[in-house]
């Protein structure tokens, strides 16, 4: 949409410019750094950097207009000018950066789905677009392993950008056809209001585990985090995972909420469900009886383990809300791939000197690493190795909770590094042995290209090594250095 800068700016506040100052806006933009000739640099009053700071940086870099947040000194409507330059400043703008930025870029009429929760939000996203797409529309992605479609993701810096960039980006997709797009959400961005007036024709919850509790300090907290996309924010269609404690607690909050769940259970009056009567696992994927409020059906997916059934359950039941066909979804449910660096296998391609497998998981929370390895165990003929680390400057008492777990799920364990960023790496083993009731048993390799070299040198043909904490991400963030490291790469270069 084409706006003036006191269009723009309407619903908040009405000055007067002249015709020189009332600029075309052209973009929005954060990041002083990243100001273009036209831009309106939007300069607010973060948690630890003032933006205000950098207003005549962003002039001098070609801003046509600067929208500040107001403060004693520069009240709200108050306008000042800099080089010809008009600088409004309005109270609370960050507050407000997700309405502004919907005022300009417009993404209708595309339906939105958002997918929160600790895990599954990328490959339920991913799920959702994949199957849309098999089914003849077209969808995008928004999250951890990128923005865009599925054939040409773009790299995203954090989970759920900025109020900004998300409708930026929104728009974008719209423009180049999406009619969907599945968005992970993040209780970060949740608390931040970066989706605040985004509608969401559906939107799902995965699960609640131990997670950020180093930005949210509670459980409490972090689960109302994820809550508000539900109880806050435009849903259309709710949809919970029922076999998630926490998501049992909501479906009793949110009655009109559609519950899916891998076992069949009692119905209340009235209640919306998905529920899978029989799930058989085998090596070629996942096997699924279902029934519910849309019919029977069997379907196969060449996915792998049980918490990937309760994506694929997820999944199915947020598009069967949005009205797509059992009988559609079913008949291509065998096409459905993994997603990248999420139970991701590899194998040796040779005839000869058969290895062992590794899976690249991007596993890297307690609840995480144990839905990993029981998965895996399924599947496993041999010997089950993890290999896991915990990252610096996070929660730290998840640490010795994943040791534990590795320790009692898997035959083999080997603790490495993951991103130690200031912390010394040293210490942070220490904390996650605090865990295991053997730590005399687990291996400590630092590096993770040697401990997953280590294990295949003593794995038999039949083990299977988790390679867990990476998944897609192709970077290992050591002290103040973000050093190019892949999981993926290591995979496949040591099964040559």
């Amino acid at each position: 949409m084409t706006l003036t800068l006191t269009r723009l700016l309407q619903p908040w506040v009405e000055v007067v410019l002249s015709a020189s100052q009332d600029v075309m806006v052209n973009q929005l933009q954060l990041d002083s750094r990243q100001i273009s000739s036209g831009d309106i640099f939007v300069a607010i009053q973060g948690h630890e950097i003032d933006g205000r700071r950098f207003i005549d940086a962003a002039i001098s870099l070609g801003a046509a207009g600067v929208i500040a947040d107001a403060d004693d000194i520069h009240p709200h409507g108050f306008v000042d000018v800099k080089n010809n330059v008009a600088v409004v400043y309005v109270e609370e703008i960050g507050q407000q950066l997700s309405a502004l930025a919907q005022q300009l870029y417009q993404h209708s009429p595309m339906k939105l789905i958002g997918i929160t929760g600790t895990n599954g939000k990328t490959t339920i996203s991913q799920l959702i677009a994949q199957w849309i797409d098999l089914v003849g529309r077209k969808a995008a992605v928004m999250g951890t392993t990128g923005n865009g479609f599925l054939n040409d993701l773009q790299p995203a810096v954090n989970t759920t950008g900025n109020a900004i960039e998300i409708q930026q980006t929104l728009s974008a997709l719209n423009q180049k056809g999406a009619d969907f797009t599945a968005l992970e959400i993040s209780s970060h961005g949740l608390v931040q209001g970066r989706v605040k007036t985004l509608c969401f024709a559906a939107a799902a919850f995965t699960n609640l585990s131990r997670d950020h509790l180093d930005y949210h300090g509670s459980m409490e907290a972090y689960a109302n985090a994820k809550l508000s996309l539900f109880t806050q924010h435009d849903c259309q269609h709710r949809i919970i995972n029922r076999d998630d404690p926490i998501g049992q607690q909501w479906l009793e909050m949110l009655p009109d909420a559609v519950a899916a769940s891998l076992s069949p259970f009692d119905l209340k009056t009235n209640q919306i469900a998905i529920w899978a009567k029989q799930v058989t696992y085998s090596e070629a994927g996942i096997q699924i009886e279902l029934d519910g409020a849309w019919g029977q059906a069997k379907l196969q997916t060449p996915l792998i383990g049980a918490f990937n059934a309760s994506n694929v359950m997820v999944a199915l039941a947020t598009l069967l809300s949005l009205n797509f066909t059992l009988n559609d979804l079913v008949a291509v449910a065998d096409k459905l791939t993994p997603v990248i660096g999420r139970m991701e296998l590899f194998q040796s391609a040779q005839a000869q000197g058969v290895k062992a497998k590794i899976v690249v998981d991007y596993a890297h929370t307690p609840d995480a690493l144990e839905k990993a390895l029981l998965a895996l165990r399924v599947h496993c003929k041999g010997k089950l190795w993890s290999i896991f680390g915990c990252g610096g400057d996070r929660d730290s008492g998840k640490r010795p909770m994943m040791a534990e777990i590795s320790e009692r799920l898997a035959d083999e364990s080997i603790i490495t590094d993951d991103n130690p960023r200031s912390e010394d790496p040293k210490l942070i083993v220490a904390d996650m042995l605090a865990g295991p009731k053997h730590p005399e048993r687990l291996h400590v390799i630092h590096s993770r290209f040697q401990a997953c070299e280590y294990a295949l040198q003593h794995a038999g043909e039949h083990d299977i090594i988790l390679l867990a904490g990476k998944g897609h991400e192709d970077y290992q963030i050591i002290a103040d250095q973000k050093l190019h490291y892949s999981d993926r790469e290591t995979a496949q270069a040591l099964l040559g």
